[in-house]
């Protein structure tokens, strides 16, 4: 018989640069992808102008070898609906929310099914740190063996062992409860005004915050909410493609919207985040739209305080992350905040994930 011969492998230079180089370019053109909406040529286009002022590509490998490996590896393929219009897949949708969140929130690790802790103790589905002596109708699986044969030993000898149940320690478990979040993303004008890009930050969030609860919390719920004139839920799937809009800032629609989907959970934790970086200027009265950008509009003001002290009376906190330092603007989150009895951050566009993620863990630590 034939057996196997080893030799030493060297790897093609040429096949690793390559590897590398696409691996870099990746990461770009994801977030270029990100920036642009889902807009492939767009994004690929700003790429090919980044390689021509940075020299990102060398002869060996260009931007044409790039374009093919993505589709080639199904990153991106064309839309069947329209003949030669590339488009992003679900598996660069996922590596984008991967890769919001590594950004934004670090590296976690993936844990066990969790869900968020409570200071209850009892028959959960989670060991705690505490233990106790055994009662009648403890679970026998949550002996804790190594101290109840330690007591044993002490209580009865080495020589003539026995175990009885005043030896036993129980390690206590703990209840978990299941949160469910909406996020509301304002995607008025404003958004993009004045040379600064919020829209973008504030997907990224998004997407940091869907892609760690589905993987490290699968229990939990997020509803996503876009608000403008009007407001509308979306999936998880299309946050790479949002955009702003010629908008006015309806908070009162996506308030409205938000407690809708809560009410239809059936967990004991409810919370609202909203990421907005301005006031409400907008409301919807039938068939038209009541606007005022001018100041604070009375009326619009009033609606808005109603839904926050609703939202309390239904003990819905809602976490303000106002990306904007306009003093009035500042006071008018204060009044909203004090009236709902929630929380709110003044948060500079690179603070936003950080304190997303702070408020979020620790909201998993409230009673049910």
């Amino acid at each position: 018989m034939i057996g196997y011969r080893f030799t030493e492998y060297t790897p093609d230079e040429q096949i690793q640069q390559g590897k590398a180089k696409f691996e870099s370019l990746l990461k770009l053109f994801l977030e270029l992808v990100s920036m642009t909406g889902g807009n492939v040529a767009e994004a690929l286009a700003w790429l090919n102008n980044l390689d021509k002022k940075y020299q990102l590509t060398d002869d060996s490998y260009g931007i044409g070898d790039f374009i093919e490996d993505l589709k080639r590896k199904g990153y991106i393929e064309e839309n069947p609906q329209k003949a030669g219009v590339l488009q992003i897949t679900p598996k660069s949708e996922q590596n984008i929310r991967r890769n919001a969140l590594e950004e934004i929130f670090g590296k976690l690790k993936k844990a066990k099914p969790g869900n968020h802790q409570t200071k209850k103790s009892g028959v959960g589905d989670e060991r705690g740190v505490e233990k106790r002596n055994f009662e009648f109708g403890d679970e026998l699986d949550n002996i804790a063996f190594t101290e109840s044969i330690r007591n044993a030993q002490i209580n009865h000898g080495y020589e003539d062992f026995f175990l009885t149940h005043e030896d036993l320690e129980i390690i206590e478990t703990e209840y978990k409860a299941q949160t469910s979040t909406v996020l509301m993303i304002d995607i008025s004008h404003s958004m993009i005004l004045y040379g600064e890009d919020r829209i973008t930050p504030a997907k990224k969030v998004a997407m940091a915050l869907a892609e760690l609860i589905t993987s490290k919390y699968p229990k939990d719920t997020l509803d996503i909410i876009v608000f403008g004139n009007d407001a509308w839920q979306i999936s998880i799937k299309d946050l790479p493609y949002l955009q702003v809009g010629p908008y006015h800032t309806n908070t009162v629609a996506g308030l409205e919207l938000a407690m809708d989907l809560l009410r239809r959970r059936k967990n004991a934790n409810k919370q609202i985040f909203m990421i907005t970086d301005g006031k409400p200027t907008c409301l919807k009265e039938g068939l038209r739209y009541y606007k005022n950008s001018f100041g604070l509009d009375r009326k619009i003001l009033n609606r808005t305080l109603n839904l926050a002290a609703q939202c309390r009376r239904l003990k819905i906190p809602i976490t303000t992350f106002m990306i904007a330092s306009d003093p009035y603007l500042q006071e008018f989150v204060r009044e909203f905040t004090q009236v709902n009895q929630g929380r709110a951050y003044y948060s500079s566009l690179k603070g936003l994930g950080h304190y997303i993620f702070e408020d979020y863990q620790r909201n998993r630590k409230k009673n049910i």
